[in-house]
């Protein structure tokens, strides 16, 4: 995400590869939405709740969230790792490494010391759970000072990032190049991910957070598969070669993961009655199971929109670069304008899930036109 170039070029392109950034775009609302629906109703936690009660809402919110991070945290570490190993071929370790520090490095400086005071402060002081102060005497108070909140990304994305050019130092990968994995081999390879997380899962459950970093270990052996296969897809140019017919084929097996298979979670615990929580914690035949799905789930997704959006959607569209563009800056102020516009309704008295969609739709536009703003200022626009 942090890379900030309009499109890949292949190393034999017969033209930009723009859909890419368009992806980007579309990955960047899901984690708007996703931030407002767990907001509003899904399980998870975040600056600000006001949950909604109704069942008929709590479970479309779940799935919503449970598919959505079963791909769109892993993809954006699959498109980061693109572009990384023509940066660093380019650019040389020194430069290389001195670049991504002040890229990476400066967002969470910025994210930990000025945003994140102010994002907390806004809940403590405008819904009514809190006598109000001023924010000076908040941050006299305050003592939360490494929060990396939604730029835990961007820390992992720098320290793969790091040990990636550890490995440049003893090993050139300039002529790696692997044959582009068959279904079969994806979906093999998204189950043993599946197995690996599990395991995981036994010593670090879903909802364990690695503080002040804010990784949820129990996500992270999707993160490291999926940026190792972004390195290798930059290599071996898979990017290029993305076959239609099967990005089809992982459609509908993704399809059937989300329609079918999810709801099965949901019979299966009120037929047999075991926790929920079992689903999260490794140990159980249903974390086992939920691991599986989900990498599953995430992997065919991913395949699908590489490759049909290889075929569909790669028309360059100067809207849908605009947008990528800034998408950054929208990822690093998103909470800013959420928070601001939940916070600022808490009062409304409506039902939570209604929220949603008056929420939901806001910081969207909010953060587009935020992160627009922000890339024209002189300076940090070389950052972000």
């Amino acid at each position: 995400m942090p890379e900030t170039k309009s499109a890949i070029t292949p190393e034999h392109p017969k033209g930009k590869i723009v859909y890419i950034d368009h992806l980007k775009v579309v990955l960047t609302v899901l984690v708007i939405l996703h931030h407002t629906v767990i907001t509003y109703g899904a399980p998870g936690n975040w600056y600000f709740n006001e949950k909604t009660k109704l069942l008929g809402a709590i479970v479309p919110m779940t799935a919503f969230v449970a598919v959505n991070q079963a791909f769109f945290m892993g993809f954006f570490f699959f498109l980061s790792a693109l572009f990384i190993p023509s940066s660093y071929d380019k650019k040389g370790p020194a430069k290389f490494i001195t670049d991504r520090l002040l890229r990476l490095g400066l967002p969470l400086v910025f994210y930990s010391l000025v945003l994140s005071p102010f994002l907390s402060f806004m809940p403590y002081n405008y819904t009514g759970t809190h006598p109000k102060i001023t924010y000076a005497q908040y941050l006299g108070g305050f003592d939360s000072w490494i929060d990396f909140g939604v730029l835990w990304f961007v820390a992992a994305l720098l320290l793969f990032t790091l040990a990636y050019a550890l490995f440049r130092m003893f090993v050139d990968d300039r002529l790696v190049s692997k044959p582009i994995p068959s279904t079969v081999k994806i979906l093999t390879f998204a189950i043993c991910v599946g197995v690996l997380t599990y395991t995981v899962r036994i010593f670090f459950p879903v909802g364990w957070v690695l503080k002040p970093l804010g990784f949820q270990l129990g996500h992270f052996a999707q993160y490291v598969a999926m940026f190792v296969l972004g390195i290798i897809a930059s290599r071996s140019k898979w990017i290029s070669n993305a076959d239609y017919a099967t990005g089809k084929t992982m459609r509908t097996i993704a399809l059937c993961l989300v329609f079918i298979g999810f709801p099965v979670f949901f019979v299966v615990r009120q037929l047999v009655g075991f926790p929920v929580e079992y689903y999260n914690v490794g140990g159980h035949w249903q974390s086992l199971w939920y691991a599986v799905w989900e990498q599953l789930v995430g992997f065919t997704i991913v395949t699908a929109l590489l490759c049909i959006g290889k075929t569909r959607w790669n028309k360059p569209s100067a809207f849908l670069s605009l947008l990528a563009r800034s998408s950054f800056a929208v990822y690093i102020f998103h909470p800013l304008i959420l928070i601001g516009l939940s916070v600022a309704l808490h009062s409304w008295a409506i039902e939570p899930a209604l929220k949603f969609l008056v929420v939901g739709p806001l910081a969207v536009l909010g953060s587009f036109l935020l992160g627009l703003l922000v890339v024209r200022i002189p300076g940090v626009n070389r950052v972000v």
